[in-house]
């Protein structure tokens, strides 16, 4: 099955005041740490789709095994950018079967989340397999390309979660231990670089 890495990295971290995409963690940015597990996995392309402060950001994250996607309509929300980055992903890759949506703030994503999904869809054949954390279901999630239309028709702050709901039969879980932990505010930082 050819999947592909989506990581959403286009807000403008307006309750943290300053790009978290760029806030230093163990020598290396948050968006960094996010990219480097992703690449560890067989999933190509993986596509970064940056917003806000995207020149800031993309000039700190030049390699030629990632593609960024500057989505302009970034203020409408959550919906444009996997809209821009799904667009990009089917027109450069056709064979797509499935892709791997991703946020750029969830720091303790490992290549084994990402593989976990993969496995889950292999072993129960559903069409879409999202990551459970603290009493929820959301990123990393995979979703088939029975999908695609659905996330490319999403609108506003609107994240793929409204698709879960949506169709709870097709959906499956695994586990992802730290998947609660992202950084919105500088005390979400402050208490990350305490217990580093």
């Amino acid at each position: 099955m050819k999947t592909g890495i989506i990581i959403l990295a286009a807000g403008s971290s307006s309750r943290l005041g300053r790009p978290k995409q760029l806030l230093d963690y163990k020598g290396k940015t948050l968006l960094q740490t996010v990219i480097n597990e992703a690449l560890e996995t067989n999933c190509k392309p993986v596509i970064v789709v940056l917003g806000a402060n995207a020149e800031e950001i993309a000039a700190q994250h030049q390699n030629d095994q990632v593609s960024f996607v500057i989505n302009e309509s970034w203020g409408n929300g959550m919906a444009s950018s996997i809209a821009a980055g799904l667009s990009a992903m089917i027109k450069n890759n056709s064979a797509t079967e499935s892709i791997i949506i991703a946020v750029a703030d969830q720091i303790f994503v490992k290549m084994s989340n990402f593989n976990n999904l993969i496995e889950k869809q292999r072993e129960t054949g559903k069409n879409i397999i999202a990551s459970a954390y603290t009493e929820t279901i959301g990123t990393p999630v995979l979703f088939k390309k029975d999908y695609f239309e659905a996330l490319l028709s999403l609108e506003g702050a609107e994240g793929a979660k409204n698709i879960l709901k949506q169709y709870p039969q097709d959906v499956e879980t695994v586990v992802f231990e730290r998947g609660g932990i992202d950084i919105d505010t500088e005390t979400d930082y402050n208490n990350l670089i305490s217990q580093q």
